[in-house]
Parts: C-alpha cells; sequence; structure tokens
C-alpha cells in the first residue's frame, strides 16, 4: 500500500470522526497519531488533507449539495460524504496530484469503508465536480 494511499484512508478517518466529536483539529490529532506509527511523509499528507478539507468544509459542502441532486449532505452516509470532501479538496487544491488519481483513489476507498453503492455514489458526484475544474484531468500542474 502506498503511502498516498495510507494518508488519504488516515485523513477520511479524522474528517469521520470531526463529524462527530467537539475536539479540536490538534486534539484530534494528538490522539489520532498515537497508536500509529507513520512515515513523516505520510502524516504530513494525512494531515494537509484534513486541515485543508476544515479550512474550505463549507465550500466544498456547497460543491457536494451542488451535484448530489436530490440528496441532503446530512443525509449522506458520513464515510462517502467524507470521502468526497477529501477528495474536492485534493482536486480543488493540489495540483501536484490528477485529479483521475483523486478519484480513482476515493472510489476505492468508498468501496472498502462505503456501503455496496458507496464506490458508484462517490465516481458519480467526483467525476461531476472534475468536468467543471478548469485543468487537465490526466495530469499533475508543473512545478
Amino acid at each position: 500500500m502506498g503511502s498516498r494511499h495510507e494518508a488519504r484512508e488516515w485523513a477520511v478517518q479524522l474528517l469521520f470522526e470531526n463529524d462527530f466529536n467537539s475536539n479540536t483539529p490538534e486534539e484530534s490529532l494528538s490522539e489520532f497519531w498515537l497508536p500509529r506509527n507513520p512515515t513523516p511523509k505520510s502524516q504530513e499528507f494525512a494531515e494537509a488533507l484534513y486541515r485543508g478539507v476544515l479550512s474550505y468544509k463549507n465550500d466544498i459542502d456547497r460543491m457536494i449539495q451542488q451535484y448530489a441532486e436530490n440528496w441532503d449532505l446530512k443525509r449522506m452516509p458520513a464515510v462517502d460524504r467524507n470521502i468526497m470532501r477529501m477528495a474536492i479538496f485534493e482536486m480543488m487544491h493540489r495540483s501536484d496530484i490528477p485529479p483521475v488519481v483523486t478519484i480513482n483513489e476515493a472510489v476505492d476507498l468508498a468501496k472498502v469503508y462505503g456501503g455496496a453503492d458507496s464506490g458508484s455514489f462517490v465516481n458519480g458526484i467526483l467525476d461531476r465536480v472534475r468536468k467543471n475544474i478548469d485543468r487537465p484531468a490526466r495530469t499533475a500542474a508543473e512545478g
């Protein structure tokens, strides 16, 4: 398993916890890492995703709501919602990662941690978001 894949799993777990917990991000992070032994690179990536989603959560949630026709954000499964939050943040703010890579990773996570239809649900929403992002779908930004 790649370190970024594992870091994405951790970021989703942190975001899921954030939905149901009143801890500050710092409290959540310090408690979260206690039983784990991440590489510095994996921990840095997971924390960047977690903090990034929290910083843009309202905007991201509006995007999910816009593209998830006939779905209320609060009624979506929490796992699916947080996987999409992470992926949308990544597509919008991490130009070093091609959007199709982000979507594939999110769909894989949804298939493992979500319900029977989570993979296709997450894929459908994220693909609609990707089509409205002004950057190439299959390449990372230069630099």
